[in-house]
């Protein structure tokens, strides 16, 4: 079953080099009960180490059942350790965090085998005499019990080979003597048992004892006759590879990884803070600047839909003179030649401002006049929130009739309804027909400080002035736009007679490149204000990282355990990601809560302008599992490299 050829092995020491084997030749037949003696540092447990597939030799053969074990990867090492072999350490090495009964377990998430590992594992626990035990954690059991609870630990996977170094070491007589007549007892029932142990009464037990000194069998002797040999079943050494990322096998490791996480739940909540913080920043920042976006949509609807302006002056100055001739004075005739250039112009509007002082009984207030066209109203988004606009009627025949702006009812009327009342604008009656809707401040202007009236009044008697400061002009489709500022600025230098040499004299504002501009600043603001909140999650992420690290090395021994009872790499890998993805998946739920939260604590109390999206929660999610996922590679990564053996001793 069992043969080794000139095997050797060394360790280095410090500077020394320590030959623990030196060209060792065994052969174990299948069926034997064995036991190997010798002092402290004889070499024993290395051979154990290595016949358990624990360990690797230097040099020489060892073939397992005619398998030359050398030309085998960590791999196919870990399936044998799974379904060939079951080891059973002096230490015990069970896991504290588990019952009983899911350390028994612990080996079937490794398998390759489908079967109801929980019956089997209860069964195991009842051959040792434990079934009684099968919920209680091994801090709560004897020396003695938690022995027996790695004996079917060892047996979950009905192993060919038993291998048991120094079973009875920490035991005292008694549980000692059960341990050994539940070994005999395996070894009766056809399996193979080899055993390290210094105290003769225990090797008495076995039908064949070696001896080792410096490295090498110094003897070899039978305390009885031939053992029966039973059939080898040569199919153990086939297990072929089930996927990894199977349904039953990614839950046991979702299910260890939640043991794992809650067995330190300050260090956990501690962990998952920073993750928490930077996804709560994220949505609360991205909400606040997509409320910021919304809030400046909502203005820039009162730019009107695919608007120009077209004002006197030069483009180079804004509309300032700087000469005669230099400055285009639009009339009411320029508007309605520019509404008739159909299809490309919806509507035109003139219009002119000024300042004014308002009077209404004894309270007075200065303010800013503008006199607009009918259809002004409609493509600045103005159209009264109160009373009614103007009609054709009314501009046409410069009627006193006024719509003012909600800072004017405010200091004019106060709690007063201003429609239909009569206030004086620079000495002359007005009649208030209606209130605007309120617009908030626009840079350093308040637009709801105005006062709108027909520009044909505001021409002549109120500015006194026989042209407009510019025109707006709603052109009827996007597309249109640039065909319609060419057509208008044929049609004003046709009617003012603007050759093609003279100075530019006017010029045409495309009112939709000025909300592209505050479009792309509020995005950049939002796409700012997250980027800085998403460094906090890259910070928890190295916080995930360092506990990662921490982790593996508290947990060495947990980890040899588990490649000893036949975790492959990957397993261990996944194990250590979905821990790594778990903390920081749980700390951004708790996030996205806290954000969502913040988000509306800024709109109720501080009374900004938020607005959380699917987008940010879904956005931040997923960020928090990528830094699981990238933070946790290294630490998995690190932890899958660990040879059985070294993680096992590891202190």
């Amino acid at each position: 079953m069992i043969e080794l050829d000139g095997i050797t092995k060394s360790y280095t020491i410090g500077e020394s080099q320590v030959r623990a084997l030196d060209g060792v030749n065994l052969m174990i037949e299948e069926g034997e009960f064995m036991a190997i003696m010798g002092a402290s540092g004889s070499g024993k447990s290395t051979l154990m180490h290595i016949l358990g597939l624990l360990d690797l030799p230097d040099s020489g053969s060892y073939r397992l059942m005619g398998k030359q074990i050398a030309k085998l990867n960590d791999d196919e090492l870990a399936t044998l350790r799974n379904n060939v072999t079951g080891f059973v350490f002096q230490q015990f090495h069970l896991l504290g965090r588990m019952s009983a009964l899911d350390n028994v377990m612990l080996p079937g998430l490794y398998s390759d085998r489908q079967r109801d590992f929980c019956a089997d594992a209860l069964a195991r626990l009842k051959t040792v005499g434990l079934a009684h035990r099968a919920d209680q954690r091994p801090s709560q059991m004897s020396g003695g019990e938690q022995q027996r609870v790695a004996i079917a630990r060892a047996l979950i996977c009905d192993p060919m080979l038993i291998f048991a170094d120094e079973p009875t070491g920490n035991l005292d007589t008694k549980n000692s003597y059960e341990i050994m007549r539940i070994l005999t007892e395996l070894h009766r029932q056809g399996k193979t048992v080899v055993m390290v142990t210094h105290e003769h009464d225990i090797a008495a037990y076995a039908d064949r004892v070696i001896t080792m000194q410096d490295g090498k069998i110094i003897e070899d002797r039978r305390n009885g006759g031939e053992a029966e040999r039973p059939e080898r079943d040569s199919t153990m050494m086939q297990v072929e590879h089930q996927p990894l990322f199977n349904p039953s096998r990614m839950l046991g490791f979702v299910a260890q990884a939640f043991r794992s996480i809650t067995a330190n739940k300050i260090r956990t909540l501690l962990s998952v803070l920073g993750i928490l913080v930077g996804v709560a920043s994220v949505i609360a920042m991205m909400a606040l600047g997509a409320g910021a976006g919304t809030s400046m949509e909502e203005s820039l609807k009162s730019l009107g839909s695919n608007l120009l302006s077209v004002r006197g002056g030069s483009a180079k100055v804004r509309g300032a003179a700087r000469g005669t001739g230099s400055f285009t004075r639009f009339t009411r005739q320029d508007v309605q030649a520019i509404a008739e250039l159909s299809p490309l112009v919806s509507r035109a509007s003139g219009y002119v401002n000024g300042s004014v002082q308002m009077v209404y009984l004894n309270k007075n207030w200065s303010s800013s006049v503008e006199g607009v066209g009918f259809d002004y109203g409609t493509m600045r988004a103005a159209m009264p929130s109160f009373g009614r606009w103007f009609t054709r009627e009314e501009i046409r025949s410069r009627r006193k009739v006024a719509i003012i702006g909600t800072t004017i009812v405010s200091e004019l009327f106060g709690d007063e309804y201003p429609v239909g009342k009569t206030i004086k604008i620079n000495r002359i009656n007005f009649r208030v027909i209606g209130v605007l809707p309120h617009k908030g401040f626009g840079g350093h202007r308040d637009r709801d400080d105005v006062v709108y009236i027909p520009v044909t009044t505001a021409m002549h008697r109120v500015l006194g002035r026989d042209y407009l400061n510019s025109i707006y002009v709603e052109v009827s489709s996007a597309e249109n736009i640039e065909p319609a500022k060419g057509a208008i600025d044929a049609l004003v230098r046709k009617r003012h007679r603007i050759r093609a040499g003279d100075e530019d004299s006017f010029y045409i504002r495309d009112m939709s490149e000025f909300k592209e501009m505050l479009s792309s600043t509020t995005q950049t603001m939002s796409t700012f204000l997250g980027s800085i909140a998403a460094i906090s999650l890259v910070v928890g992420g190295i916080g995930i990282m360092n506990i990662m690290l921490v982790s593996v090395t508290e947990r060495t021994r947990e980890i040899g355990l588990r490649k000893a009872i036949g975790a492959r790499k990957s397993d261990i890998m996944v194990q250590f990601l979905i821990e790594s993805v778990g903390l920081t998946l749980s700390g951004g739920l708790i996030g996205i809560v806290v954000g969502i939260g913040v988000s509306v604590m800024l709109s109720t109390f501080a009374g900004w302008a938020v607005k959380t999206s699917i987008f940010s929660v879904v956005l931040a999610s997923g960020f928090s599992v990528l830094i699981g996922l990238f933070f946790g590679l290294w630490p998995a990564k690190k932890a899958a490299g660990l040879k059985p053996v070294e993680a096992l001793r590891y202190e």
